[in-house]
């Protein structure tokens, strides 16, 4: 089975490019989370075929939201995370499955001069408690933009980034304690010296350059971690300032 993520960057913007199609007909994804798709569900007129598809839209219009496509069917569907005053913002979608539960997340951004910090360590902590309270269950497979570079081997410039959003001590001290509550990110874990990146900043061509950060992720429960047989970081591919990752189980 393979289960891929893209922060597209705007749904409607890359189908008109061609990218996403392609890349769906080459990989043909057994689920496929996304993130960042910037419209409402009444705006999507793409027929993905073959694909059960449910979307998160943020009630803000070409903001945040998240959309699954999912060759089987699932046994439920839930939106959003419990917890207090979290704006409605399309951030996560959970489906579950006989095996395990996927969830699909677009994790707040901290802002310039870290603005909104507080309010993501709040919505860190509710995150966790709804995959700590699945995984009581059953395994989960967490994925999506995360909007953290975890350690120094995650981005270019770490030296230049410790008070930048995404690489501040304290989003790094959230994903620590995440992984510290029985779940493992999979690709640091089968290749623990490689460097890849998954968002480039468009303001700086800093893909040409090679300046990036690896913040899109495939997290899982640990006992599940054996089922992975690959984590995949698509950088090749094009079409968003995000590029696709995914995994092989």
């Amino acid at each position: 089975m393979k289960i891929i993520s893209w922060n597209v960057n705007g749904l409607r913007a890359i189908l008109s490019k061609g990218n996403l199609q392609e890349f769906l007909e080459r990989e043909k994804p057994d689920i496929m989370g996304f993130e960042e798709v910037k419209m409402q569900e009444d705006q999507l007129t793409y027929d993905f075929e073959g694909y059960h598809r449910y979307m998160n839209c943020a009630e803000r219009k070409g903001y945040s939201g998240t959309m699954v496509l999912t060759k089987e069917e699932p046994l439920s569907v839930e939106y959003d995370i419990e917890g207090e005053d979290h704006p409605l913002e399309g951030r996560v979608i959970t489906l579950e499955y006989p095996e395990f539960y996927f969830v699909c997340a677009y994790v707040p951004n901290s802002k310039d001069g870290l603005k909104r910090l507080d309010y993501r360590m709040h919505w860190e902590d509710d995150l966790r408690k709804h995959l700590m309270k699945l995984d009581q269950k059953k395994p989960v497979i967490y994925t999506g933009d995360l909007n953290v570079a975890h350690n120094e081997i995650d981005l270019k410039n770490p030296d230049d980034n410790h008070f930048s959003a995404g690489f501040s001590d304290e989003e790094r001290n959230k994903f620590t304690e995440l992984l510290s509550a029985g779940f493992r990110d999979t690709f640091r874990e089968l290749y623990p010296k490689t460097v890849k990146y998954s968002w480039w900043s468009y303001r700086t061509r800093a893909r040409e350059r090679g300046i990036g950060w690896r913040i899109d992720y495939f997290v899982v429960s640990e006992r599940f971690l054996q089922k992975v047989k690959d984590s995949i970081i698509y950088d090749e591919v094009e079409g968003s300032d995000h590029c696709p990752v995914g995994i092989v189980i």
